[in-house]
This record gives C-alpha cells, sequence and structure tokens, in this order.
C-alpha cells in the first residue's frame, strides 16, 4: 500500500485538495494517508473531513491523524509539507510592522525581502528535522514542498541533505497560464508554453496557442493589448493587483514573469518608492494589503472547513497542483511533465550550482527528471541572480550559523536597498531577530551565541 504523509495537514482546505487530488486516481486511491500536525484540534478536524472525502469517493484508502512526526512520516513513499512556522500570528504581522516603522513597506513578504529571509531562518530548520527523520525512516520516500519560501527552502535542504528526494512545488506556472489565456479570450487548454528560471522569477520563453494554422505566436498579442489597454484583466489571485507590473515588466525585459504582480514588484527596485506614490497608484500595489488578506482567507478557509465539517458528502474538483500527477507518475510509469524547484546540477547553466531552479520536470517510473534549459537571456539570468544574492546568502547564513550572513542578504535585497541605507538596514534585522525571538534558531540571537 502506498503511504502518503502529510505534514501540516492542519491547513484542512490545502489537505482537501491535495489529499482529494490523489483518490482521483486509481493507483493512489487506496492509499495509506497519514496526516500530521502539532494542532490536535486542527489536525482532528482535517482527519475528519479527509474519511468524509474516502467515503465519497467510495474508494480504499484509510486516514490516520498523529502529533508524532516519526510516525507518519514511518515507511511513507511521498511526504508531503504544508507548514507555516509562526504562522500569520505574530510572524508574519512582526514581518509587515516593523518594516513598515522604518519606512520599507511590503506586499506579501513571504519570498524574498526581509520577510522573505525571516522566514527561511524559521522555516528551515524544521525542514531540516523532517530531512533527517526521512533519512531514518523513509530515505527513498520523495518530499512535496508547498513551503515558502520557496527557493531558500529548497536550496537549503539540498544543501544539507543532498540524499533526500524532493521537489518544491508551486501554482505559479500553470496559475499564470491561466490569466494569459483569460486576458486573450482563450481556453488553457489550447496553450503551449516553456518556461524556466527561479521560483517566483520564472519566465515564459515561448508562449504559443493552437489554432487552424497551427502554433502561434502569443507574445504580439499581449504586447499589443497591453499597449492598447485592453489588458490585464483583474488577477485571479488577487483582484485588488491586475497584473499591470507583469505585463510593464514584459515591455522591458521581452517576457512574462510567471509570478503575480503583488508578488512580483518587491522583488525589483522599481515600482515601490516612498517618493513616488505615483508609481504605486498607477500600478495599483497593494502594500501592506497581505495581512487583511490573511484574516480574510484564514475566515474564509474556516468557514469552507465548517461546511466540509456538516456535509454528509463531499464533492472534489481537481486541483491545478501538481502533487498527484507527480505520484501517480512514479506509481504508475505514465509519463507526466511538471514545473519543479530543484537544485541546479547544470539545468540552467547561467546560474549556480547547488541554487534552486525551476525548469520542466519529466516523471515516471525513471523518477523526477529535470530539464536542461540552456538558452535564458542574459538580462534575465542577471534579473534572476539580484533574487540569488539574497537566497544564497540566507543559505549560508544558515548552514554556518554565521549571523552576519542575515545582514548581507538584507543589504543585497534589490527592494530594501532601494529605501533604506546600510544602517538602517542592520539596525532593522536587529529588530526583526529581537522580535521573532525563539521562532529563530539560537544562534541568530547574541546573547544565546555565545
Amino acid at each position: 500500500m502506498t503511504k502518503i504523509a502529510f505534514i501540516g495537514a492542519g491547513s484542512t482546505v490545502f489537505m482537501k485538495n491535495l489529499i482529494g487530488d490523489a483518490l482521483l486516481r486509481p493507483a493512489l486511491a487506496d492509499a495509506h494517508i497519514a496526516l500530521m500536525d502539532i494542532d490536535r484540534a486542527r489536525l482532528d478536524e482535517s482527519a475528519l473531513i479527509a474519511r468524509k472525502l474516502v467515503a465519497s469517493l467510495g474508494t480504499g484508502a484509510r486516514v490516520t491523524a498523529t502529533t508524532d512526526q516519526r510516525a507518519a512520516l514511518d515507511g511513507a513513499n511521498f511526504v508531503i509539507v504544508a507548514f507555516q512556522i509562526g504562522g500569520y500570528k505574530p510572524c508574519t504581522v512582526t514581518d509587515f510592522e516593523i518594516p513598515k516603522a522604518y519606512g520599507l513597506r511590503q506586499t506579501i513578504a513571504d519570498t524574498l525581502g526581509v520577510g522573505g529571509i525571516m522566514r527561511g531562518l524559521r522555516t528551515v530548520p524544521h525542514l531540516w528535522a523532517i530531512a533527517q527523520d526521512m533519512r531514518a525512516l523513509c530515505p527513498d520516500a520523495l518530499m512535496l514542498n508547498y513551503v515558502n519560501p520557496m527557493a531558500i527552502n529548497t536550496w537549503a535542504l539540498s544543501a544539507r541533505y543532498p540524499d533526500i528526494r524532493q521537489v518544491g512545488l508551486c501554482h505559479s506556472v500553470q496559475g499564470t497560464a491561466f490569466e494569459l489565456a483569460r486576458d486573450l479570450g482563450l481556453d488553457v487548454a489550447t496553450l503551449r508554453y516553456r518556461a524556466a528560471g527561479i521560483n517566483h522569477m520564472a519566465f515564459y520563453l515561448s508562449l504559443e496557442a493552437r489554432d487552424a494554422t497551427g502554433w502561434r505566436d502569443l507574445y504580439p498579442s499581449l504586447r499589443e493589448g497591453y499597449r492598447a489597454g485592453r489588458i490585464p484583466l483583474e488577477s485571479h489571485w488577487n483582484p485588488r493587483c491586475p497584473n499591470l507590473v507583469r505585463y510593464e515588466v514584459m515591455e522591458h525585459f521581452g517576457h512574462f514573469v510567471t509570478e503575480s504582480s503583488e508578488h512580483f514588484a518587491e522583488y525589483v527596485p522599481w515600482f515601490i518608492k516612498s517618493h513616488r506614490p505615483d508609481l504605486i497608484e498607477s500600478f495599483r500595489i497593494p502594500l501592506d494589503e497581505y495581512p487583511k488578506r490573511c484574516e480574510e482567507q484564514i475566515a474564509a478557509w474556516d468557514a469552507q472547513a465548517e461546511a466540509l465539517k456538516s456535509a454528509e458528502l463531499i464533492d472534489h474538483t481537481p486541483s491545478n497542483e501538481y502533487a498527484a500527477t507527480i505520484m501517480d507518475s512514479l506509481t504508475t510509469g505514465t509519463p507526466s511533465v511538471i514545473y519543479g524547484n530543484v537544485a541546479n546540477h547544470g539545468y540552467i547553466p547561467q546560474l549556480p550550482q547547488g541554487a534552486a531552479v525551476e525548469v520542466p520536470c519529466l516523471v515516471d517510473a525513471n523518477g523526477l527528471q529535470p530539464t536542461v534549459v540552456n538558452d535564458l537571456p542574459p538580462h534575465l539570468v542577471a534579473l534572476m541572480r539580484t533574487n540569488l544574492n539574497v537566497q544564497d546568502l540566507t543559505v549560508q547564513a544558515l548552514l554556518t550559523e554565521n549571523r552576519e550572513h542575515i545582514y548581507h542578504a538584507a543589504m543585497l535585497d534589490p527592494r530594501t536597498a532601494a529605501e533604506l541605507d546600510l544602517r538602517q538596514i542592520r539596525a532593522l534585522v536587529d529588530d526583526l531577530l529581537a522580535a521573532h525571538g525563539d521562532w529563530l534558531p539560537d544562534w541568530c540571537h547574541p546573547r544565546k551565541a555565545a
């Protein structure tokens, strides 16, 4: 029997989506679903819904629930990881409020910038603990990692535990394809594309649609529609932030990035400037809005979970997440192609060895096989390096327990450096480290480092 361990299963709605996807696959329908979370109440809620889902779909899957991580991992074939260390409160709120006091405003703060750095410092040690347990209890299992900051996490995992099979998964590539098809009035099923780069900063190197004459390049239509003001339409991810930033980047860099405008605006120095409120207004960048949206999402998810708990039967519509596709292909040998974040072992030669890169991956009975992308335009490579600097120094700080590299990472962050000077950045990092306290490793604090 295939065993799927789900670490962080208290994320009830996300668990329902991924496990529901798996149960729709005949090869996974009778799996042992081992749910694990440190919050017993949320875990029990998820287990109830998972069992209702099994009954509704009529599968032979078995659901267990435990707060013991090692018990969940023991003998697992697949390990899904989906958790947030420190949660929305207090840690996400801290990552917004303290930088804001310095005049540094953010949009999401979970991938890059001082928010992404702090989240990486909180998260990687827990991923390493999972990898250590996997080495002992399920050394051949594949970790399907959905935890942000994806690039920092993937890089740090592969650097410390190169023997653990893992892939970082995001929905930005397939989700953006849906948005672009909608902007052009096309069925996303008619699209063909090729993308590569780093997580949240991959670009579509080709983007085509099939029509009566064959495959048609969509970039001319995207450019013409943007210049004429017909597109973009409202963002699928956040209606309050249309994709104006991404279309503007396409105008100057020639390719469309795979992450939302709300995210991308804080990875670069061009759109959020305290002395240029006109930019923020014209590109409709929702600063400091994410904490409020978190509260709205949490309320919506709680309401959805309550509805699922009271329902006799639970329907499931397949999501666009890759987890079930990967597990099915590895189990049955049926080939599939996904976009995954993996350690760079020559897959993008222009980027550093070992860095986390996002590339097309063939998945079949031979495993997960990343493809080589050696034709990234040099200006896109240069743009990615500005983000890789921050990721690299955060990973180096974690690997060497060198507190100075935390400051270096923040100082080299494009958005932070565009707003603050070196002394301000050092003071900001000090304040964030102190505020996060025990959510961070001991070596992050001078009083404990000795």
